[in-house]
């Protein structure tokens, strides 16, 4: 069972920088995370403490049930494909992906056939006797993971390896890296700070943010349970509105004063919110959760918010709305398609008040809707 599991490992870089702070993880047996956040986060420095191209300060590492903090990295058992993909220009694409078998002295019979097979799996049988200068960027990156399959670790190390892709490859290719995983079956560790494709890719998510694991979760309780601000404002494209105001109470009820409109919590937050009447807090709010005022719902109902609108951008069937109230210029709605509006137009939009957020107004911004 090649579970990897990190006990409370930290990594302190000379002078004091914290990369990585007690992080605790349990990666199941064929399981596929992905960890994801801005840079400069610790995602990274977690994938190598893994590897063993970084020591670790405190805690332990395990894969496959054994203490690796002083095995060495060729010991490990992983692969790892870089960014970069750190081909060897001068070997062909089939002397790239041999190389690491014929370190370990594989007769050549199976050298031969697991490149082949590698090959074969990535659909990349035609391309074994060019050199990576005459590969295309989706191309070295095949041959990158081909190279990482041939060794059949016990788990795979990806770090950022589309983040060289234009955007088309990019989609199709992380396509691909799933269904390739899934008949593999084989433990991976994925880093990206593309949210869109932690979200696409993971069966889990681990989010960081400046060293500390912010929240684990599948991508459906990552993106409908943010546990704090932070998340519920990096997951998601376009990024959850934030609105700041007060919440009150009237007639048993609970509100969101926004400032310019009070909006109508719905019942089953009144137990979590009810200490927090006359508190600021944060209110957020996905541009999906938003819809145009429709015929038969009347402005001043308690889930309305007149806007403005600023910025019309068309999707397609979906567009994205640009618009703001006097205290909250920057809103974004994403709406089915209209026609005729205009920058400096009033709506009014409609808020699915079961999908908001109330979230602390400090610092660690606590998802109080949680509670």
């Amino acid at each position: 069972m090649a579970e990897v599991v990190l006990d409370k490992v930290s990594k302190v870089y000379p002078g004091g920088v914290m990369a990585v702070k007690e992080m605790s993880l349990h990666i199941q047996h064929e399981e596929f995370i992905v960890l994801v956040g801005p840079s400069g986060c610790g995602k990274t420095t977690m994938l190598r403490m893994v590897a063993g191209l970084e020591e670790i300060t405190e805690g332990t590492i395990s894969i496959d049930n054994r203490t690796v903090n002083d095995v060495p990295p060729k010991d490990r058992d992983v692969a790892m494909v870089f960014q970069n993909y750190a081909l060897y220009p001068h070997m062909t694409v089939y002397k790239n992906m041999a190389f690491a078998l014929k370190l370990r002295k594989f007769p050549k019979k199976e050298i031969e056939q697991r490149v082949r097979h590698a090959a074969s799996i990535l659909g990349i049988e035609q391309l074994l006797d060019r050199k990576p200068k005459a590969l295309s960027g989706g191309q070295r990156q095949r041959v990158a993971v081909g190279r990482a399959i041939v060794r059949q670790p016990k788990a795979f190390l990806f770090d950022e390896p589309l983040s060289n892709l234009d955007a088309k490859l990019r989609v199709e290719t992380r396509a691909e890296l799933k269904a390739l995983q899934r008949r593999l079956q084989t433990t991976t560790i994925y880093v990206t700070h593309d949210q869109e494709e932690a979200m696409t890719l993971g069966q889990r998510i681990v989010v960081m943010k400046d060293a500390l694991v912010q929240q684990v979760g599948t991508p459906l309780e990552v993106y409908g349970k943010p546990i704090n601000r932070f998340v519920g404002g990096f997951v998601g494209t376009p990024p959850m509105n934030m609105l700041s105001g007060r919440l009150l109470r009237e007639n048993e009820a609970i509100y969101f004063d926004e400032g310019s409109t009070k909006l109508r919590l719905p019942a089953c937050l009144k137990d979590a919110l009810g200490g927090q009447v006359g508190q600021e807090v944060i209110m957020g709010v996905r541009p999906e959760a938003m819809s145009m005022y429709t015929e038969g719902r009347f402005v001043g109902q308690d889930n309305v918010l007149p806007l403005t609108v600023q910025v019309v951008e068309p999707l397609g069937e979906k567009m994205d709305l640009y618009a703001g109230t006097e205290k909250h210029p920057h809103i974004v709605a994403r709406i089915d398609a209209e026609t005729g509006l205009e920058p400096g137009q009033a709506v009014n939009m409609n808020l699915d008040m079961d999908k908001v957020h109330i979230f602390e107004s400090n610092e660690a911004g606590r998802n109080l809707s949680l509670n």
